[in-house]
């Protein structure tokens, strides 16, 4: 197995592992519980994005209208103490663990340790990311690293495939990239971000991403440089917490650019084949000068067997015909 030195134009790179075959699961769960998640209507929303931040060729548009069933979403992205929980029932080896690496960014890297990894170990076109013997899950930084402290973190170097093993054994499923848009909107037609237009209000800040010049410096203005927890900052008025930045956030969708187009509009869930699977969100990488993807609008896509620092996911549950559609939590 070898690293990709081929490049996405985004902040997250492809891994380039061929054959990648995902842990077995030993124990699936029978119904998931929504515990910990908001029920969201069913209804209609306007999806997508053409304004002047869109980024066109991502497919970010063309703006339409589009019905969806309720469904129950988690709050927050699963958290570390989550997926321990997971792989302590399951036996579960993530994708990052088989392959004995996965990409961190130079920001979350000591000086010495990236000088003995070298540039042979980093990504062509995003110097900033180096393919870290070790790193996975529970050692996000590489050998050295633990996550004692961080156990309401996102999990990250968890694979598209790794977070669908996790939703089986939950019960669950990961949500469409309709559904995370219309849970991420709060109900605000066509604003920019969870909270509305303006990145800042009152001086505020509202969401984890990149401050200062990216990649060489982050000032943490907003409180962290990494991985904020999964309840950081104020949630959006449905009750979803780090809709945009923190972590990347994978959805079912396999990604086209033109999937909008001429999708369907009812509970539209993808193309039915494609080469790398929709992530929805930005993360704490994200910056205005490289990577505006921390919109709701705003989209992206890598394999299913890539994982970074930098990418969780969040799970769903469908709701019955029984089960009132109200948005609740």
């Amino acid at each position: 197995m070898t690293e990709e030195r081929g490049t996405k134009r985004c902040c997250t790179p492809a891994s380039g592992r061929e054959g990648a075959v995902a842990g077995a699961v030993t124990d699936v769960a029978v119904g998931g519980s929504t515990q910990g998640m908001i029920r969201v209507a069913s209804g209609r929303f306007l999806m997508g994005n053409e304004d002047a931040d869109a980024w066109l060729e991502d497919g970010e548009g063309p703006v339409r209208e589009v019905r969806l069933d309720a469904f129950f979403l988690d709050a927050t992205a699963v958290t570390n103490a989550a997926f321990a929980q997971f792989v302590d029932a399951s036996g579960y080896i993530t994708e990052a663990e088989r392959f004995a690496w996965s990409y961190v960014h130079q920001s979350r890297l000591p000086n010495h340790l990236r000088r003995r990894i070298g540039q042979d170990r980093t990504v062509a076109g995003l110097r900033w990311w180096y393919a870290v013997e070790g790193a996975c899950w529970r050692k996000p930084e590489g050998p050295g690293s633990n996550i004692k402290r961080r156990m309401d973190h996102p999990v990250v170097h968890v694979s598209w495939n790794d977070a669908e093993a996790y939703c089986r054994w939950a019960g669950k499923r990961l949500p469409t990239e309709a559904e995370w848009e219309c849970a991420a909107r709060g109900g605000l037609e066509q604003r920019k971000y969870p909270w509305g237009d303006e990145l800042t209000p009152a001086g505020k800040h509202r969401c984890n991403i990149w401050q200062g010049r990216f990649p060489d410096r982050d000032t943490g203005e907003d409180g962290y440089r990494g991985t904020a927890p999964a309840r950081a900052f104020r949630p959006n008025a449905f009750g979803f917490y780090n809709m945009s930045g923190n972590v990347w956030e994978w959805c079912a969708d396999w990604f086209s650019p033109t999937w909008g187009l001429n999708g369907s509009r009812e509970n539209p869930r993808g193309p039915d084949v494609g080469e790398a699977k929709v992530m929805k969100g930005g993360s704490y990488l994200c910056h205005h000068s490289y990577c505006n993807r921390y919109r709701v609008g705003a989209r992206t896509a890598n394999t299913s067997d890539s994982s970074t620092g930098n990418c969780g996911f969040r799970c769903v549950v469908d709701v019955s015909d029984s089960q009132c559609c109200i948005v609740s939590h």
